[in-house]
């Protein structure tokens, strides 16, 4: 039996000067449909996977702003007493050559600027064998073009190309609220440059910032960081629930996974981590 994907090369190929499929063509198509009670128990796990998801979400945005908000309560009153560059380590990306980059995992992330970025973490999309600038895991990644300010956090070894910046410390947790906590001030390259807003690596080391004593970052260092782990791990799981669920649609709606023999209480992380 011809597969769904034969057949509409077949199709194609019937096109008189082009390979072409027309609407008719996809309309009148005969697909195979499981019946309804499957495709309500198929609904039924996916719903699942996509609650527990939704959950994790909502866990990272509560935790987020609870440590938002203890920030702000402890230094938003500080008056500017130092610059960036005296609490972390900037490193202004730099693109690869082009012809390096590739989508099949040769080489190590790379992550060009804003367009990757997530909620929290970026998403995964090319890679290099040239790798120029370097960020490390949990370093946090800037925009520093427009939107100059936009925030993520490193999830993993990464190469910068150059509407990124990296942003090092030996506290990162202090130093990523720090950043959300100076976006206002951020904002304001937005509307410099001729063409759209931008910022270079001399502005950013200079950006003025209120810098508490070592004990007062240290301690809400020891506050932060654990929610910043747990947060990671509620990524992690949710990025494998995603990889899950779309192995097993196309596997459930054609049958070669029985939807019956699938139990929901047995998707815990440690069967995730296969995924």
């Amino acid at each position: 039996m011809q597969s769904k994907k034969t057949m509409l090369l077949s199709l194609a190929s019937s096109g008189a000067t082009r390979n072409a499929l027309t609407k008719r063509m996809i309309e009148n198509l005969d697909i195979d449909l499981p019946s309804r009670e499957i495709q309500d128990s198929i609904a039924q796990v996916l719903d699942s996977i996509q609650y527990k998801i939704t959950l994790n979400n909502r866990l990272n945005d509560y935790l987020e702003q609870l440590v938002d908000g203890k920030f702000q309560e402890l230094f938003g009153g500080l008056n500017f007493n130092a610059t960036l560059s005296d609490v972390a380590e900037i490193t202004m990306g730099q693109s690869p050559a082009g012809s390096s980059y590739n989508e099949e995992g040769a080489g190590i992330i790379f992550y060009q600027g804003r367009g990757e970025f997530g909620w929290r973490f970026p998403k995964r999309r090319l890679y290099t064998t040239e790798p120029k600038r370097l960020a490390c895991e949990g370093d946090v990644l800037m925009s520093v073009r427009a939107p100059v300010g936009d925030l993520n956090v490193a999830f993993e070894n990464c190469c910068i190309g150059r509407g990124l910046a990296a942003i090092h410390s030996e506290t990162p947790s202090f130093a990523l609220y720090l950043m959300r906590f100076l976006k206002p001030q951020l904002e304001a390259y937005n509307g410099e440059g001729t063409v759209f807003g931008s910022i270079n690596g001399k502005a950013l080391k200079s950006l003025e910032v209120a810098l508490p004593s070592h004990n007062e970052v240290m301690q809400f260092e020891s506050f932060a960081a654990p929610i910043d782990a747990l947060i990671r791990s509620n990524e992690n799981e949710t990025r494998k629930l995603n990889n899950l669920r779309n192995y097993l649609l196309p596997k459930l709606m054609s049958g070669e996974i029985d939807v019956s023999k699938v139990d929901l209480t047995q998707l815990t992380n440690n069967h995730l981590a296969d995924c």
